[in-house]
């Protein structure tokens, strides 16, 4: 192998996850996500075939390549800045932003490195030489389990899907019902790979190059075909309701001291959209920074708004029970009364909502235990708690649990006929990438579930999405208005709501049978020659 490609290998693998890092930021370009990762398969087929190259620095290069990857997506952490919204002074702020932009960059990249001496330890075993069109296969695999392992604990955030790429072209994101977001970002994966393999190739097998090539093309057009297909089909009748979701805009400087205020305006545009003939109206994430079940006036503000109204309503606010608190919604009869059922975000957002390893952190970085801007951690819900009404039953999820695909799944699965997702992005983000990006992963859960999703953010974004993951209806963030629009209560049960993410687990059967068919065969080799 040239010495000048080994050279150029890793600066080739950063050039690609960079580039396509910006395709996940601007997703208008995003069609050149399927060609992005080109530079990256070629540097790593060269990388980790390098003999000289032991496994540590193989490491440490897949280190340095996931980390690029994930500091070009986290730059909206900058927007951040200042963070006097929760006290802390200009120096700590800075402190928090690059520790939150750094840091959660490095904990990505530190299994995101394992990926490469997988694939190290594959070529070493000879595997890839005798059969090379399996490197862009291996390595596709590897990067999906790396994908999903980004959702297992605190520490786990899957702000980096290469799906999220792929928003602004609806047809190719519809398999994700049958297979989920990680068989999307497996298709752009392998398309890239087989390109690369072509290029690789060339010189030596012209043929196998062509055919490499022509099998990228079918399968994205493949893709793209059964996703127009599954947008045109025609489901059954089904209950129809209509839906508002609330953006009062209210400053989030102002709502924990402004109750009065807070109430005017929402219980305006309550009636407002009762008016225009809303039977649900959801309010955002925690639009009351008080223990509703503990708050007399709120509990019969709400109570009397929803009976004036005659609506079903939604409400984001805290409760406390046994010495725990939680992010809630609660749900408030036509009739005046609180469902005994209650939602409990089942995933809070680390820092924001409650400090991990808090001693530590406090020891460490000081400033960062102070970000969160309740005086408690947040305990998280654990039940999907669905809302039975004359509709259907209603899914709950709060803001950050929408970048966790399993819980929307589970709240399917349970008999959600409808998903609402009060969000509050104004503490932190507000107009920044971050809140497009959110809003992304939405619509993402809408389409694996099969669900219509109605998002109510106190600043935006608010949106009604179908299940197919068209928006009905939109609000840009920092305006005030009503998103609203008739939803369908759905029924049917989407393939990936029943197996979940069994793709996942067979990349990485594909990529342990690899090596144990490899073992075999070299075993049964020797015994031979014996």
């Amino acid at each position: 192998m040239c010495e000048r490609y080994k050279k150029i290998a890793l600066p080739a693998m950063l050039i690609g996850v960079a580039l396509t890092a910006l395709t996940l930021t601007f997703p208008k370009v995003g069609f050149l996500e399927w060609i992005t990762l080109i530079p990256f398969f070629l540097g790593a087929f060269v990388y980790c075939a390098d003999k000289k190259r032991g496994l540590w620095r193989t490491y440490w290069g897949g280190f340095l390549t996931v980390f690029v990857y994930y500091f070009v997506i986290y730059h909206w952490f900058l927007s951040l800045y200042p963070l006097d919204f929760a006290g802390l002074d200009n120096q700590s702020s800075v402190v928090v932003v690059v520790a939150g932009w750094i840091g959660l960059s490095v904990l990505q990249a530190l299994p995101g490195g394992l990926m490469f001496v997988i694939l190290k330890l594959l070529e070493r075993r000879g595997i890839f030489e005798r059969t090379p069109i399996l490197r862009p296969i291996a390595l596709s695999a590897l990067w999906i389990v790396f994908e999903w392992s980004s959702t297992l604990g605190w520490t786990g955030v899957p702000w980096g899907r290469l799906c999220i790429g792929q928003s602004e072209y609806l047809p190719v994101l519809q398999s994700t019902s049958l297979l989920g977001p990680y068989f999307v970002s497996f298709l752009i994966l392998i398309v890239n790979g087989l390109l690369a393999y072509a290029i690789f190739s060339y010189r030596s097998t012209k043929f196998k190059a062509i055919l490499a090539v022509f099998m990228a093309v079918v399968i994205l057009s493949s893709n793209i075909l059964l996703g127009i297909e599954m947008m045109n089909k025609k489901d059954e009748e089904r209950i129809t309701v209509q839906v508002a979701a609330i953006q009062g805009n209210v400053d989030m400087d102002a709502k924990g001291g402004a109750i009065v205020e807070l109430m005017r305006v929402y219980g305006e545009m309550t009636k407002e959209a009762a008016d225009a003939g809303a039977d649900i109206v959801v309010w955002p994430e925690s639009i009351f920074p008080y223990y509703m079940n503990r708050h007399s006036l709120l509990k019969n503000f709400v109570k009397d708004l929803a009976k004036e109204c005659g609506v079903t309503l939604i409400v984001g606010a805290l409760y406390e029970e046994d010495d725990k608190d939680y992010n809630t919604l609660y749900m408030v009869t036509p009739d005046g009364e609180i469902s005994d059922t209650l939602y409990h975000k089942r995933h809070p957002v680390p820092f924001g909502e409650y400090v991990p390893m808090r001693e530590l952190i406090m020891t460490l970085i000081p400033p960062l235990a102070e970000l969160s801007a309740l005086e408690d951690d947040l305990s998280p819900g654990t039940e999907t708690a669905l809302f039975e009404t004359e509709w259907g039953k209603l899914g709950g999820l709060i803001c950050f649990d929408s970048i966790y695909e399993e819980l929307t799944r589970a709240s399917a699965k349970d008999g959600a006929n409808l998903m609402l997702l009060p969000s509050n992005d104004s503490w932190w983000f507000s107009t920044s990438v971050e809140t497009y990006q959110n809003e992304t992963q939405a619509m993402l859960r809408a389409i694996e579930s099969g669900r219509y999703l109605v998002r109510a953010g106190n600043t935006g974004i608010s949106s009604i999405i179908t299940e197919h993951g068209e928006h009905k209806a939109w609000l840009a963030p920092e305006t005030k208005g009503i998103a609203m629009s008739e939803v369908e209560m759905c029924t049917h049960t989407t393939l990936y709501t029943r197996i979940g993410n069994l793709f996942v687990y067979s990349c990485m059967a594909f990529v342990l049978l690899l090596y144990a068919i490899d073992v075999f065969l070299v075993r049964s080799k020797k015994k031979n020659k014996i």
